[in-house]
């Protein structure tokens, strides 16, 4: 028999991962796909009182689907609007909103319907023992921790708070632009790291740790040249540090908000503005830490944007409602 070298195996190896990696990218679509909602569980409120959280899954990599509150998208018993987004931005979305409930809520259920390209996706929430959601859990979801993995500091972390600058009723003109503003502020837990392999967390196996490989997107680091795409991960991979983006939660129309926002979805494509993306960095804290954007809007009507303070693990939302006219 003869010996098969090294070399041969590495060979093997990197045609397995591209084919591997093709055959993931032919599942992959910009748009045309449908959203599902998700229940992500349910939290315990001091007064007894429970929460009720929500995200969805829109299984496309660019496409923003809006759905009206209706027939299409409508939560019960006793919605149809019980809050949920109309604006449904790519990709996974984790614990968007919260319904709350009373202290009797029992064995109820309620019911989230999405119909998006002709598809009809429900989200079924109750107070199953085995769906209630802490922190920890929240963090754990979102890309906080590895697998396994946490530390007191982390546990101990605190959400950013977030307040809206001024009004948070405006009125804009068709074409005219409005600043959107808020203040955010943070406990600095848990202490920045980054993305450097796109893998979950400090102790994930096979991610070098705090820092390893970590360089600007489309770069390389260390010895010899390197491709920038991201290993293999167990669970998703999220930076750590204090960030905040305005997107859009209920439209009438386009909206257009500059400068780029941070995407708040998990878009973990090497190279992305987003928290998930290897090698990702935040950028520096604005001055009193005002977060500040423009948003301009092409049609009539009433819109609600929304700030999203994270700080890697945790987040908090503040929403500006904004009455367009021609």
């Amino acid at each position: 028999m003869k010996r098969i070298t090294y070399s041969v195996l590495v060979a093997v190896f990197a045609i397995g991962v591209f084919a591997q990696r093709a055959s993931m990218q032919s599942l992959t679509y910009n748009s045309g796909q449908d959203v599902s909602p998700a229940y992500e569980g349910w939290e315990e409120n001091p007064d007894g009182t429970f929460n009720l959280v929500f995200g969805y899954m829109n299984r496309n990599w660019k496409e923003e689907i809006d759905v009206p509150i209706g027939p299409g998208n409508n939560i019960e018993p006793g919605g149809p609007d019980q809050g949920q987004p109309t604006h449904l931005l790519p990709r996974r979305n984790r614990f968007i909103f919260r319904i709350q409930v009373p202290k009797d809520f029992g064995q109820k259920e309620i019911v989230w319907t999405l119909v998006t390209h002709g598809k009809t996706n429900k989200a079924y929430a109750s107070l199953k023992t085995d769906l209630r959601i802490e922190n920890i859990d929240i963090m754990s979801e979102t890309g906080a921790l590895g697998a396994g993995a946490s530390n007191p500091e982390i546990r101990a972390d605190k959400a950013p708070d977030v307040k809206v600058e001024g009004s948070d009723k405006l009125t804009a003109k068709v074409g005219q632009p409005v600043t959107l503003s808020a203040i955010v502020t943070d406990d600095g837990v848990p202490k920045g790291r980054p993305n450097s392999a796109g893998g979950g967390g400090p102790n994930a196996a096979g991610r070098g740790g705090p820092g390893a490989g970590a360089a600007p997107a489309g770069g390389a680091r260390g010895r010899g040249a390197a491709i920038p795409t991201p290993p293999s991960r167990v669970t998703v991979g999220k930076t750590l540090g204090l960030h905040a983006g305005w997107f859009v939660y209920r439209a009438a129309g386009p909206v257009t908000i500059e400068p780029d926002q941070i995407e708040i979805w998990e878009d973990t494509r090497e190279g992305a503005n987003s928290p998930w993306a290897p090698r990702w960095t935040p950028p520096p804290p604005p001055p009193e830490g005002r977060w500040t954007a423009k948003a301009t809007f092409e049609q009539p009507g009433t819109y609600v944007l929304w700030c999203r303070a994270d700080d890697g693990a945790l987040t908090s939302d503040a929403a500006v409602t904004v009455t367009v006219t021609k």
